[in-house]
């Protein structure tokens, strides 16, 4: 049987948001005209957009690297199979390696490799990155992990009994619930109930604390308690930063979910008003999406040689020695 065919509808997410918070272009390139790139019939300058998009920087990278090994690890202990920690160090850096390999090479262009990772914009726009800084990439990892394995959650993940796990970076294929009629996407990378028979949710972060991941764990309050009918006073939230060895508890309260709701509206607002036809999600013409004017968000985004800010980044940006 053929299958329907993909649309391109509307819906919401934390890293969506930060998209258009920091350029309308990129925003524009990224959900709208990068749209079937996918399609060996794609047009040129569609097909690089879609490559383009697919792309991490080191430092996000890092990141997925962390939380595909705990995800790894989690499913593990879910299914009460040991896991030896050295190993799933081993493990990561050789995959890291692996990425490293295809990612220099520029297969992306031409090579499926795996999901979630293609490759790195430091290698598509060759950029002048010094070996120490590639071996902390590997080092931020392996601290993460190192952290992780000495905390107390593998405790916590080895005592759950089957029916106290509910999920494990369930990805975007699956973790979204619809908000005030809007699709919406939540992915927590750990969900159980605890002992007590309350609902905890957790989010792994490889960088710095940052008042905007409240807001993302929330989503995440919301969507758990949605999709298996808990109330929200049960639902508790935590953030864990893997490299800095801390933990901050998100309350879940009426005060606090009345201001992501807030949140979640007028950025939803804000993404509709570029639409010409908010049925069909059908954007305005691209000059209703301007280039930012921050230099230093056009130097990490993959878009910079389509949307010719290039030069001016390599312009501005200081010569590494």
């Amino acid at each position: 049987m053929a299958r329907p065919p993909i649309t391109n509808d509307f819906s919401w997410s934390k890293s969506r948001h930060e998209k258009f918070s920091e350029c309308l272009r990129a925003y524009y390139l990224y959900y709208y005209r990068s749209w079937g790139g996918w399609e060996a019939e794609a047009a040129r300058d569609v097909r690089e957009l879609y490559v383009l998009k697919k792309l991490h920087n080191r430092y996000t990278w890092a990141g997925s690297i962390v939380h595909e090994a705990l995800k790894d690890v989690l499913l593990d202990w879910r299914a009460g199979r040991d896991v030896d920690p050295a190993k799933v160090e081993a493990r990561t850096h050789k995959l890291m390696q692996d990425d490293f390999r295809h990612s220099r090479s520029k297969a992306y262009w031409t090579t499926k490799y795996r999901k979630p990772f293609t490759g790195l914009a430091e290698h598509e726009y060759a950029e002048e990155i010094p070996n120490e800084a590639w071996k902390q990439n590997f080092e931020t990892v392996r601290n993460a992990l190192a952290w992780f394995f000495q905390s107390r959650w593998p405790g916590i993940a080895k005592g759950l009994k089957p029916a106290q796990w509910l999920e494990v970076d369930a990805g975007f294929d699956f973790a979204h619930f619809v908000l005030d009629g809007v699709k919406t996407f939540a992915i927590p990378d750990f969900a159980y109930v605890d002992a007590e028979g309350s609902v905890v949710v957790v989010d792994w972060k490889t960088g710095r604390s940052r008042e905007s991941y409240d807001e993302q764990v929330l989503g995440y309050a919301l969507y758990i308690a949605q999709r298996y009918r808990y109330p929200l006073e049960k639902v508790r939230a935590s953030l864990v930063y893997l490299n800095e060895g801390l933990e901050h508890d998100v309350t879940v309260d009426p005060s606090a979910m009345d201001s992501f709701r807030q949140h979640f509206a007028r950025s939803v607002e804000g993404m509709r008003s570029l639409l010409k036809d908010v049925a069909t999600n059908t954007p305005r013409d691209s000059e209703a999406f301007p280039q930012t004017g921050n230099l230093d968000a056009c130097a990490r985004c993959v878009f910079r040689r389509p949307c010719g800010r290039e030069p001016a980044v390599a312009q501005a940006r200081p010569r590494v020695a």
